[in-house]
């Protein structure tokens, strides 16, 4: 306790208030939002996510360009084995910056569900 008064006695830090009136997201009344500060504000759109999943998926090796589509199925309409699915969503986590357990991994076998996923994630960037 003695440590953190002491240092709290030699640091300081400026405060600065805001107007709620003039932020962006908060009410013309009461106290600003948190979410004025929030990184999820660059989240990125639906379509954005669309566009990317899709030019992974159709720059992998072994998938015909023309046959992609948001809906298609990496195994029934791509012919692409469980090891190929599994290189997809390498490259999908590449792609976004993100990390996807294996147990949700396993569940990705289609560009629909991938653009879902990578769309709801927090972290997709």
């Amino acid at each position: 306790m003695a440590l953190r008064a002491a240092l709290l006695r030699h640091v300081r830090v400026p405060l600065q208030t805001l107007n709620p009136a003039v932020t962006l997201t908060g009410p013309k009344w009461g106290p600003p939002h948190l979410r004025w500060m929030s990184s999820h504000d660059d989240h990125l759109t639906k379509n954005e996510v669309t566009d990317r999943v899709l030019s992974v998926v159709k720059c992998f090796p072994k998938v015909d360009p023309s046959t992609v589509t948001p809906d298609v199925h990496f195994q029934k309409d791509l012919g692409l084995d469980s090891l190929d699915n599994v290189e997809i969503v390498m490259a999908l986590e590449e792609e976004f910056k993100l990390e996807i357990p294996d147990k949700e991994a396993d569940k990705i076998d289609s560009t629909n569900l991938a653009i879902e996923y990578i769309y709801n994630h927090p972290m997709a960037s």
